[in-house]
This record gives structure tokens, C-alpha cells and sequence, in this order.
């Protein structure tokens, strides 16, 4: 019973929820500048590029959050 309280409470704190989201953003943005270097196509080279701005954008967001910084849009 305590075992699956636990779990429980782990599945509700937003800070794992967090950590596991910026993790996994991090990882897209890695991958992402990787295939820029991959592709020849200036599109989408740039349309890489611009999307790894974009995550990592999205990504300090969530960093600052669980570094309980103001956010930029407050």
C-alpha cells in the first residue's frame, strides 16, 4: 500500500513531470542540430536551426520553473 502511495505522489509532482519534458526537449534540440549538419538543403537546414531556437526557448521556460525564476513573460 505505501509502495503505490508513493508512486501516486511521484506521478503528481510537477517537478519530475518537468525535469522529464526538458530532458526530452534537450534531446530533440541535440538531434536536430546533429541533422543540420546531415542535410544539404538550406531549408531545411534553417528550418532545423530554427526549431532548436524555438525548443530552446520553450526549454529555459521549463528550467526556470524548477529554478523557480521569474519568467520572462511575467
Amino acid at each position: 500500500m505505501q509502495q503505490t502511495q508513493k508512486s501516486q505522489s511521484g506521478q503528481r509532482d510537477p517537478h519530475l513531470h518537468v525535469q522529464k519534458i526538458a530532458r526530452q526537449m534537450q534531446e530533440l534540440i541535440d538531434h536536430l542540430r546533429g541533422d543540420i549538419k546531415r542535410v544539404n538543403e538550406p531549408r531545411c537546414q534553417a528550418m532545423f536551426e530554427t526549431t532548436a531556437e524555438v525548443l530552446s526557448g520553450l526549454k529555459k521556460a521549463f528550467d526556470d520553473y524548477e529554478s523557480k525564476n521569474e519568467p520572462a513573460w511575467d
